[in-house]
Parts: structure tokens; C-alpha cells; sequence
């Protein structure tokens, strides 16, 4: 709120530049009260939730392949206002808008699990440098034209249920009472306290401001596990904290997130995006209503979007919301949205797209051993509901997260069956390259599907994460003798005395695993592709750095590892 005697709004949050396309941008930001926020002669007024104040400008009218710098003016009763961003006192390069066709590659940035900043990260937590942080501060001592021009956040950009210690001081003091070390948060006002944490990091904040962003949610932004199975859920919402809790997470991942991942036509579209205008001076009832449905009913909000970049096209995939739990009918996605997401790579393919993207925070291939080991759990649980067996593997799969692509079996295939037909030129020319995005597993790979009479166009998944975080060392063990050959043949054996249906698909471990704090970039040039890998850690002298680790070409036969 703002403090008694201030005259001049100030900016809390932001500027996050998100949509951008050849001819137009859109700018968030949160305030601390009411006002018009402009850029580049473009204005919005705020809308507020729960006393917190936010606008999204739209910037359009821009020229493609331009690089535009720009400030920041919030301004009350119409007035010329004043320049909160850049700040007077920074050191790093102007933001700026760059927009899609200019010469030369297209660059994508992209990982996922970013656990608070580094400046409120307890010390004996003993988690390696922010990746993030790390390529943000290396980027502000290069020229423009090797920055990023995509930035590809794959879920878990808050933890809503891992809790820094000053996070948990702060909720002491908000609770009046103490809060354990095991807390999370409870509603809207506590997440947006998350939020504020993570992206007030000055080098990510630079970052955010002048690399375009596209963001989806993990299960880590509402609760450990969110959606793993109908059981799961029945259990949850069960509880009288659930409808606080779930609400508070989706209309925050609206506000800080989701709207910023609409292009402009979108967002005229955008039913609750209109109702918010109309409702500006207290949107709250308004998104409340929508979180409410949402968690309800997944069909009343799709999640999933595109991005269209040119040569490159990128479906982003909702892999948690609009998960269909029933064990008759277990989905990744529900029919409506299946059908969109085909409909949107054949749009693609039809358009001559270089280059499918699809983005997932959960990944599609998995190692061998675990994605058996992921449909023996969905089979058992299915075969034996409601008897003992049932109930025993139900417990595993929650315990053990096994809820990926892999154990929602029918739509791991249907997926492999689109993009398979995309690669072979079923749909028309095949693209480049087709290339699945996702993180979640802390720890990065790349993978490829082989098929027996061959592909037209590679399909990768490649795998990055954590951001920020860390792999206790049993998952890292587990995850390296999930990808050996005496696993895959051990889990396979088992799979089939349990009378698992086989997968039609098959894949290859093409780099990894990589353990640590990591960041990948997509390099696309015409037609052709490659994948760099980024480990981040401290030199002799202390001092954070990237240390490339791999690089590999994706469009070429044959695939290379950096080694050392």
C-alpha cells in the first residue's frame, strides 16, 4: 500500500517484456497504487487484485526485425508522469524491444525449476549458482546481437510449498504465529509474496525486462504432486485449506504469468481478460470466479498457447490443468484440448514452419527404466482398482511422482503418433527439426526417437532443469541407472510379466544426465538447429560462471557431445 505523504506511484515489480511479434509487444508491471503506466507513448491504466496494483501495455505499431529501447513512466490524473524504469543508478544495458526478422539465428533460452533468489536463499541450503542469474549477469557484458531472443520458462518458476527462511519469517509475522519449516503458503497475498521474492533478483529483473518471456506452470506453483491421479485429488480437495489454496495459486499464475503469454488479438478475445477492464478497481471476484471454475472444470480455461517466431513455431502444452484423473479414461490432456494441440501442428506444417517446438514441463521421453517403470504403475493401478494391489501401486505412483507423459499411456502414444506423422511428411513437407521442451526432473539430456523404418525429420526431447535447485543424490543415482541397458531390460522384462502394452515408439540418449544448476539454449538458423547445454558453478577464484558442457547439432545425422 502506498505510504501517507507520497506523491508519485512507484514501480514494485517489472517491467517483464513478454508477447512480442514482428509489429507489436506487451509490457507488465505491478505498482504500489492506482495509475497509468506508458510505454513508448502507449498507456494502460492499473487493474487491482487484493490491493496489489498491475497493468499490462500493449505496444504495437513496432517494425519487424527493430530493436526499440524504453522506459518505464507511471503517472496519475493524466499527468506527464514520471520514469521509474531504467532506474537512474543502473549499470546494465537499456532495456529494449526486439522484434522477430532480423537476419541470422533465432536464439530460445529455455529451463524450469527456479528456486528463490540468491540473495534470500538460506546459507546452508548448499544450492550451486542460479543458472539464471548467472546467464543474466554474462549477457550484460555482451553485444545485443548474441542475447537471447526467446526466454522459455517450463514450470516451477515459484515454490509455493518450499519456503525460504525469509519467506517463512515474513509469514510469521503475517500469521501471527510461528511457521515451521515445512510451511506453504495459503492464498493469494502469500504468493504474490513469491513472486516478489524471485523476481526482484536485479540481474533476472534486467533479464525479464528485455528478453521476451513465455511461461507455463508446473505442479510446484500450486502444490507437490498437483493432479498426479483421481485418488491424489479426492484426497486434496478434501481439505478445508484446498479452495484457498488452489485459487490463490491459479490467480496469481493469471496475473504474474498466463497474461503476459497472450498476444494482443488474444487478449481482445480474452473474456476474463475483459472482465478484469470492466472490473479494474476490484478484479479480484472476477478471477476468483475464474479459478474456481478452472479448478472445477478444466475445460473452462485453456492454459495452452502459441508462439509464432517466424521460421519457428511453439506450442506451449498444459501438462497439469487439464489433466483428465478418471483410471478409465486417465488423459495428459482432455479431448478438446488434444485437438487443439494437433490442430496447431498441422497449422504449422501447413504454413511451412522450419521448426515445430513443443514446450511441456513435464518431459515425453523419459529414461528407459523409469518411463517401464511409469506404465507398469498405470496398468497395475487400472487392472486392480479397488482392491489391495490397486491401492499399494496407487501409493507408489504418489510417492515415487510417477506421473509424466509415460503414465498416462494413451496420451504419451497419441502424442508420439502426431509428431511421428509430422516427421515422416504425412501432414505435407516435414519441418527441420521437431523438438519437445520440457524440465521438471532436475537433471538435463537430450534424446532422440528412432524408428525402425527411419524418420524424414529428428524428433528430440530435450530436458532442462533445475534452473535453481538441486537433485538430492538418490534421485541423481536413480536417474543415471534409469538410462543404462540392464535397467531398460530389467524394467521391460517386468512390464512385460505384467502384460504392459509396449510402447510403439522407441528412443536414444543422445547427452546427459547433467546434474546441477542448468540452462539450455536453442540456436535455429533456416534449417538448420542445435542445442547448447550450460552448467553453472565457481571458478578457482569463487566467481559464478557457465561452463558449456554440451553441443549438439539437432538437424544433422550426427549428434556430438562436448565432454569434460
Amino acid at each position: 500500500m502506498p505510504l501517507p505523504g507520497r506523491e508519485n506511484p512507484v514501480l514494485l515489480l517489472g517491467p517483464l517484456l513478454r508477447h512480442v511479434d514482428p509489429v507489436s509487444a506487451t509490457v507488465w508491471v505491478e505498482t504500489d497504487r492506482p495509475c497509468e503506466v506508458e510505454v513508448l507513448g502507449r498507456r494502460a491504466r492499473t487493474f487491482c487484485v487484493h490491493g496489489h496494483h498491475y497493468a499490462l501495455v500493449v505496444v504495437e505499431g513496432l517494425e519487424p526485425g527493430s530493436t526499440t529501447p524504453y522506459e518505464v513512466r507511471l503517472s496519475v490524473d493524466g499527468d506527464d508522469g514520471e520514469q521509474v524504469w531504467p532506474e537512474a543508478s543502473s549499470a546494465f544495458p537499456r532495456s529494449r524491444i526486439r522484434t522477430p526478422g532480423r537476419p541470422g539465428p533465432f536464439t530460445i533460452a529455455f529451463g524450469s525449476c527456479r528456486y528463490a533468489t540468491p540473495s534470500t536463499v538460506d546459507a546452508d541450503e548448499g544450492i550451486p549458482p542460479d543458472a539464471l542469474d548467472t546467464y543474466a549477469a554474462r549477457l550484460t557484458g555482451q553485444p545485443e546481437d548474441t542475447w537471447p531472443d526467446a526466454l522459455v520458462l517450463l514450470g516451477d518458476q515459484v515454490y509455493a510449498d518450499e519456503l525460504t527462511r525469509a519467506t517463512r519469517q515474513w509469514l510469521s509475522l503475517r500469521r501471527q504465529r510461528p511457521t515451521p519449516r515445512n510451511a506453504q503458503v495459503d492464498d493469494f497475498e502469500e504468493y504474490t509474496r513469491l513472486y516478489a521474492e524471485s523476481w526482484s533478483d536485479p540481474q533476472v529483473r534486467w533479464l525479464l525486462s528485455t528478453v521476451p518471456s513465455s511461461m507455463i506452470f508446473d505442479d510446484h506453483e500450486m502444490i507437490d504432486d498437483w493432479n498426479t491421479s483421481a485418488a491424489w485429488r479426492r484426497k486434496v480437495t478434501g481439505q478445508d485449506w484446498w479452495t484457498r489454496r488452489i485459487c490463490g495459486g491459479l490467480v496469481s499464475y493469471w496475473v504474474y504469468q498466463h497474461l503476459g503469454n497472450l498476444s494482443p488479438q488474444e487478449l481482445a478475445d480474452n473474456e476474463t481478460w475483459r472482465a478484469v477492464q470492466e472490473h479494474r478497481d476490484d478484479a479480484e471476484p472476477v478471477l476468483q470466479a475464474m479459478a474456481e471454475a478452472a479448478d472445477r472444470d478444466p475445460r473452462s480455461v485453456r492454459w495452452s498457447y502459441v508462439r509464432h517466431w517466424g521460421e519457428a513455431r511453439m506450442i506451449m502444452v498444459d501438462s497439469r490443468a487439464g489433466r483428465v484423473l478418471e483410471e478409465s479414461a486417465r488423459g495428459m490432456l482432455d479431448e478438446d484440448e488434444f485437438a487443439w494441440v494437433e490442430a496447431a501442428m498441422r497449422r504449422a506444417v501447413d504454413e511451412g514452419v522450419e521448426h515445430l517446438v513443443l514446450g511441456t514441463s513435464l518431459p515425453w521421453l523419459l529414461p528407459h527404466a523409469i518411463h517401464q517403470v511409469e506404465r507398469w504403475n498405470e496398468t497395475l493401478v487400472r487392472r486392480h482398482l479397488g482392491r489391495p494391489l490397486g491401492w499399494v501401486s496407487e501409493q507408489l505412483r504418489q510417492a515415487a511422482d510417477l506421473e509424466h507423459w509415460a503414465a498416462f499411456g494413451d496420451s504419451f502414444e497419441r502424442l508420439g503418433r502426431a509428431l511421428v506423422g509430422l516427421a515422416r511428411g504425412e501432414r505435407g513437407r516435414a519441418p527441420a527439426t521437431v523438438l519437445v521442451l520440457s524440465g521438471d526432473v532436475h537433471h538435463a539430456y537430450a534424446a532422440e526417437l528412432v524408428q525402425p523404418d527411419g524418420l524424414s525429420t529428428r524428433v528430440h526431447q530435450l530436458t532442462v532443469s533445475p534452473l535453481h535447485n538441486q537433485a538430492p543424490h538418490p534421485i541423481r543415482v536413480g536417474f543415471r541407472i534409469g538410462w543404462s541397458r540392464w535397467a531398460r531390460r530389467l524394467t521391460t522384462g517386468v512390464s512385460r510379466l505384467a502384460r504392459v502394452r509396449p510402447s510403439e515408439l522407441d528412443w536414444a540418449k543422445q547427452a546427459g544426465p547433467y546434474f546441477g544448476n542448468q540452462l539450455g539454449e536453442l540456436v535455429l538458423h533456416d534449417r538448420d538447429a542445435s542445442f547448447r547445454l550450460f552448467v553453472s558453478d565457481r571458478d578457482d577464484e569463487g566467481q559464478e560462471r557457465l561452463r558449456l558442457v554440451a553441443d549438439l547439432p539437432l538437424s544433422n545425422p550426427v549428434p556430438a557431445e562436448v565432454t569434460g
